[in-house]
C-alpha cells in the first residue's frame, strides 16, 4: 500500500541528469513494455491474415489500419487527460484529476457515436479510393463487426491515460499483456475455427478485437473502483453530470491532439492506398514494412507519454529547471533506442519479414522481395520518428497542442504525401519511392517540434 500511495503522491524531485533517467526509465520501461504488448495486436492479425492468403492479408491491412485511424482519432481526446491531470496532479489539485478524467469519459463517448458514419460506409470509402472491389469486401467484413470495439478501446484509454498519470505503469504493462494474448487466442478460434468456435476468416479477427477490448475495459473499470488509493479522486461518482467547463477544456486541448495524430496516421494510410495502386503483392509487402516501423514506434510512443507525464508535473510545480531536463533526458534515451532498432532491420530484414508470412505460399517470395527495400527506408527514419513523437509529447506537457497539430498537418500532407506521390509514381520509383517521402515528412516535423522546445521561452511557453 505505501508504494502505491507514493506513486500517486506529488512532490518535488532531484533535477540532477541521473535522476532524471532515472525517473524516466521507471516509468517508461512498464509503458514501453505495455506498447510493445499492445503492438503484438497488430501483429497477431498481420500474421493470422497472412495466414489466410496474400489477398486476405491486403485487405486486412487496409481494414485494420481505416479502424485504427478512427479510433485513433478519437484516442486524441483520452490523451488529453495526460497533460490536464498531469498538471493538476503536479499542484496537488485532485478536483483537477477528476475533471479530466470524467469529462474525458465523456468525450470519447460522443466521439464513438460519430465514428459509426464513416465505418458504416467502409466498403464504398474503399472503392471510391480506387480498391479492388474483392479488397474492398474483405475490410466491409472486419469494420462491420469491429467498428463496435471503438468505444470499449476508447474507454480503456481513458482509465489508462490516468493510470499514467499516477504512474502506476507496472499495472498498465499488465493490462496490455493480458490484451494481447486474449486477442491472439480469440483470433485463433474464431478465425480457424479452433476451440469449438466458428470458423469465421477475416471476420473472425475483428470478432476477437471486439471481445477482448470488451473484456479489458470491464476489468479496468473494476481495478480502478477497487483501488483505495484512486477512489480518493470518487472518479465515478455522479459520473452522469456533465461538467460544461471540463469537457470544453478537454475538447479544446483534445482536438489538435486529434488532428496531429490523424495526420501522421492518415500519412501511413495515404500510403498504403497509393501502394494498393501498385499492386496486391506490394500492399502486402508494404503492410508487413509497416508492421515492423510500428512495433519500433511503440518505444518512442510510450516515452512520449513518459515526457507528457513528466513536464506536464513539473509545470504544475512550477519547476522549470525539471522541466527542461525531463524533455531532454527522455529525448536522449528514445533516440539511443531507435538506433538500435534501426540496426536490427538493416541487419536481419529478411528474417524479420519472414515472420509475416506463409513460407508455403507461392507468391512469399515476391513479397520478401519487395519489403527488403521498404525495411531499409524504415530503418533509416527510426531515429527521426522518435525525435518527433518525443518532442510533441513534451510540449504537449507545456499544454501545447495546436501549434504541433500544425507543424504535423504542414510535414505530413503538404510536404510528405506529394514528395511520396512524386517519387512513387512521377519518376517511378514505386514503394521504396513512397517511402522516401514518409521519412521526410517525419525528419522535417523532429526538426520544427524540437525547434519549438528549445526556443519554448521565446514562444511564451514557460516564463522567461
Amino acid at each position: 500500500m505505501s508504494e502505491q500511495a507514493n506513486s500517486l503522491a506529488p512532490v518535488v524531485r532531484d533535477n540532477s541528469w541521473r535522476a532524471h533517467a532515472r525517473d524516466t526509465l521507471v516509468l517508461g520501461v512498464p509503458l514501453i513494455g505495455a506498447q510493445l504488448a499492445t503492438s503484438v495486436i497488430g501483429v497477431t492479425d498481420t500474421v493470422m491474415m497472412g495466414w489466410l492468403g496474400v489477398e486476405k492479408l491486403a485487405g486486412g491491412v487496409l481494414a485494420t489500419q481505416m479502424h485504427f485511424v478512427v479510433w485513433i482519432f478519437g484516442a486524441g481526446l483520452a490523451f488529453a487527460i495526460i497533460p490536464l491531470a498531469a498538471t493538476a496532479h503536479g499542484s496537488d489539485d485532485t478536483r483537477g484529476v477528476r475533471r479530466s478524467i470524467r469529462m474525458g469519459m465523456w468525450a470519447v463517448t460522443g466521439y464513438f457515436f460519430a465514428s459509426l458514419i464513416p465505418l458504416w460506409f467502409a466498403r464504398d470509402i474503399m472503392l471510391f479510393l480506387g480498391q479492388e472491389e474483392v479488397i474492398a469486401d474483405i475490410v466491409e467484413q472486419y469494420i462491420s463487426i469491429a467498428m463496435w470495439a471503438t468505444l470499449p478501446l476508447l474507454l480503456f484509454f481513458s482509465l489508462r491515460s490516468l493510470l499514467t498519470v499516477f504512474e502506476l505503469g507496472k499495472v498498465i504493462l499488465i493490462a496490455s499483456i493480458v490484451t494481447a494474448v486474449l486477442n491472439a487466442m480469440l483470433n485463433y478460434a474464431f478465425m480457424f475455427g479452433n476451440f469449438g468456435a466458428p470458423e469465421m476468416g477475416v471476420r473472425g479477427a475483428a470478432v476477437g478485437t471486439l471481445l477482448t477490448n470488451v473484456i479489458v475495459f470491464f476489468g479496468g473499470l473494476i481495478y480502478m473502483i477497487r483501488n483505495t488509493e484512486i477512489a480518493r479522486y470518487e472518479i465515478f461518482v455522479r459520473i452522469w453530470q456533465p461538467d460544461w467547463s471540463a469537457l470544453a477544456e478537454i475538447m479544446r486541448f483534445g482536438w489538435p491532439i486529434s488532428f496531429a495524430i490523424l495526420a501522421e496516421v492518415s500519412l501511413f494510410i495515404g500510403a498504403s492506398i497509393m501502394m494498393g495502386w501498385i499492386g496486391t503483392v506490394p500492399l502486402a509487402a508494404h503492410g508487413i514494412a509497416l508492421q515492423l516501423a510500428t512495433i519500433t514506434f511503440m518505444i518512442p510512443l510510450a516515452l512520449s507519454n513518459v515526457a507528457t507525464v513528466r513536464v506536464g508535473k513539473a509545470l504544475g510545480r512550477k519547476d522549470w529547471l525539471g522541466l527542461e531536463r525531463a524533455g531532454v533526458s527522455v529525448l536522449v534515451i528514445s533516440i539511443s533506442v531507435a538506433l538500435l532498432g534501426a540496426i536490427a532491420f538493416w541487419t536481419i530484414p529478411e528474417t524479420l519479414i519472414r515472420l509475416f508470412l506463409d513460407t508455403s505460399n507461392e507468391e512469399t517470395a515476391l513479397v520478401i522481395a519487395y519489403a527488403i527495400p521498404l525495411v531499409f527506408v524504415a530503418a533509416a527514419f527510426q531515429m527521426v520518428d522518435s525525435a518527433q513523437v518525443v518532442a510533441t509529447g513534451v510540449l504537449r506537457g507545456m499544454k501545447d497542442a495546436r501549434t504541433p497539430m500544425v507543424i504535423a498537418v504542414f510535414c505530413y500532407w503538404v510536404v510528405g504525401m506529394p514528395i511520396a506521390y512524386f517519387f512513387a509514381f512521377t519518376l517511378d520509383y514505386g514503394g521504396v519511392g513512397l517511402w522516401f517521402g514518409l521519412a521526410l515528412s517525419l525528419a522535417i516535423a523532429a526538426v520544427l517540434l524540437n525547434g519549438r522546445f528549445i526556443m519554448r521561452k521565446r514562444y511564451g511557453l514557460v516564463p522567461h
